[in-house]
């Protein structure tokens, strides 16, 4: 499996990862290194006879984003997968990320609960509305994060299947 990792404000890395038997390759060189887990996101490593030590502070898995302690000092990574690579090389490496516009009713129904308001921040999963459709509650989330930049709806309002109740910013 191939990565490309590239370090906030410095290098990049074409990383190789084999079967567990192989060395990790780093552009290339075969990795000779001592990684030992300490807790969860706490690690020791040798290599090179230095010592280091190693803490995951974020992963975001998602967006391939993370924040990594080497003895003290932060690291900003982001790494991208083979498709990642095979996307930008088609020169679609920013149109899989979609602009997040507005939230629209999936199906026609009544709201039942409104649980933002406009300016506020909301996060991917977070909920925003609920809406009754067939006597079922259906829990609107936030697809990503973003700000409310307006709620069209209220609270017993009926609504259309692709009517916007929601513009983000």
């Amino acid at each position: 499996m191939s990565f490309k990792i590239s370090v906030e404000k410095g290098p990049e890395f074409n990383i190789e990862v084999g079967k567990p038997t192989e060395p990790l390759q780093i552009n290339g060189e075969p990795l000779a290194w001592n990684l030992v887990k300490l807790a969860d996101g706490h690690f020791h490593i040798l290599h090179q006879d230095r010592s280091y030590r190693a803490e995951l502070v974020k992963a975001d898995y998602e967006n391939k984003h993370f924040v990594l302690k080497v003895n003290g000092q932060l690291y900003t990574l982001n790494a991208k997968d083979r498709f990642d690579l095979l996307l930008e090389q088609m020169g679609m490496g920013k149109a899989a990320k979609a602009k997040l516009n507005d939230l629209k009713a999936p199906m026609p129904g009544a709201i039942l609960s409104v649980a933002v308001s406009e300016g506020a921040q909301v996060k991917k999963g977070e909920v925003v509305l609920i809406l009754e459709a067939m006597k079922m509650e259906n829990v609107l989330k936030a697809p990503g994060d973003a700000t409310i930049k307006a709620v069209k709806v209220a609270k017993g309002d009926n609504v259309e299947k692709n009517q916007v109740l929601v513009l983000f910013e």
